[in-house]
């Protein structure tokens, strides 16, 4: 008998899906590789150097009209604007055009999503409370999507689509959440002539494409404008390409879809450069150091990673099966709740995201390391976790032919 083949409307909304979990998983190979390095670096040769390289200023621009940053900050503000801007064009995306564009649809992983990012900072919080690790609560609430999809792709054919997709849309959730948490509990003091600027070169985006501006030059001069204005505000500046991202059009233009179309372009970099590149410059931290030794660190480096492996799953999971108990959402097809459990322990893999938020919330680099090495650990036992309860289960019926 011949195969059937699919309808060209059922390929154009498949292909899609599958190329992003394609990169995403492949993105996961790559930030471990980075991660790898990363420790190595600074376990085999050494912290001096790593840190010596990383500490190295760059200056870009002349004269008055330059900024100096060292290569972290520059990998942190700005190579991870990239990394912000994509993944708000994948929130766009999803409220325009996706899952979260049904309430109905939508609810179940929103609310599973904010049980998986409450129930973790109340048990940091619960740790550290009356020491210098409060400020941190924000590190344990997000979820690397790369990351948890690479240690699906472990699993093989054991999983089905539906259940990755489940996992991408409340990392896409989590992401809305750190990103207001970014922007508002870890923003410095604020310079208020350069924050209008921002807002004021974000109302010249707005006008181009209201005059109808195709070519992408003059937004990529406002794009980097508004960039400089954002980080010199006081804002961080990956919150600029979270507004630029806001700011692109969902719909076709003039039979062009912009956003698909930047999303393809810019994901295999922010994948296999932007957050490789990332990891090498922070996940170097030295294994059983004075971070756990001095001060708050040791409870610092356990809040996190309990908060990441017991917090996630306890509080995705919780969140998922009350809500359908409620009624209040449906399982995607495909899923049942070994699935659930199993998906709700692979979102405590909290790297990207988590790393990058314990730069911000502290001031001593020891606490930046405890923090890491809690990070570094939760995200581990939270993939092996994962991965033994997704495992047992043998050829998923949504992988068949």
């Amino acid at each position: 008998m011949a195969p059937k083949l699919r309808p060209k409307r059922a390929i154009a909304a498949i292909d899609p899906v599958t190329s992003f979990l394609k990169t995403e998983e492949g993105g996961g190979f790559a930030l471990f590789a980075g991660s790898i390095v990363a420790l190595v670096w600074v376990n085999v040769f050494g912290i001096g150097g790593y840190e010596s390289f990383w500490h190295t200023e760059l200056t870009i621009g002349i004269g008055d009209a330059s900024i100096t940053e060292d290569l972290a900050h520059w990998v942190n503000d700005g190579l991870m604007t990239l990394f912000f801007f994509l993944i708000s064009l994948e929130i766009k995306r999803e409220i325009v055009a996706g899952d979260l564009r049904e309430p109905r649809r939508a609810a179940l992983p929103v609310l599973a999503a904010a049980g998986g990012v409450m129930v973790p900072i109340l048990i940091f919080l619960a740790l550290t409370a009356g020491t210098d690790g409060t400020p941190g609560w924000g590190i344990p609430m997000a979820t690397d999507a790369a990351f948890a999809i690479a240690a699906l792709a472990l699993l093989g054919d054991r999983v089905g689509v539906g259940a990755k997709l489940f996992l991408v849309t409340i990392a896409v959730v989590d992401d809305v959440l750190a990103i207001v948490v970014i922007a508002v509990a870890y923003t410095s003091a604020l310079s208020l002539p350069w924050l209008l600027a921002a807002i004021g070169l974000l109302a010249v985006v707005v006008a181009m494409r209201r005059l109808g501006i195709a070519a992408v030059w003059p937004y990529a001069i406002a794009g980097v404008a508004v960039w400089i204005a954002t980080l010199e505000s006081g804002v961080h500046a990956t919150i600029a390409g979270v507004a630029l991202a806001f700011l692109t059009p969902a719909r076709p233009i003039d039979g062009r879809n912009v956003l698909e179309e930047l999303e393809e372009r810019i994901h295999p970099w922010t994948s296999f450069l932007v957050l490789p590149v990332f990891a090498l410059a922070n996940a170097g931290v030295v294994i059983g150091g004075d971070a756990l030794e001095i001060g708050d660190g040791a409870r610092v480096a356990a809040a996190v990673a309990l908060a990441l492996v017991v917090g996630k799953l306890v509080g995705i999971a919780a969140a998922t099966f009350l809500a359908v108990r409620l009624r209040l959402g449906l399982l995607p097809a495909g899923v049942d709740r070994r699935s659930v459990v199993g998906i709700a322990a692979l979102a405590g893999i909290g790297f990207t995201v988590s790393l990058f938020i314990a730069a911000l919330a502290y001031d001593d680099p020891l606490l930046v390391d405890s923090a890491k090495l809690g990070i570094l650990g939760g995200s581990i036992l939270s993939a092996a976790v994962g991965v033994a309860i997704l495992a047992p289960g043998g050829r998923h019926p949504s992988r068949d032919p």
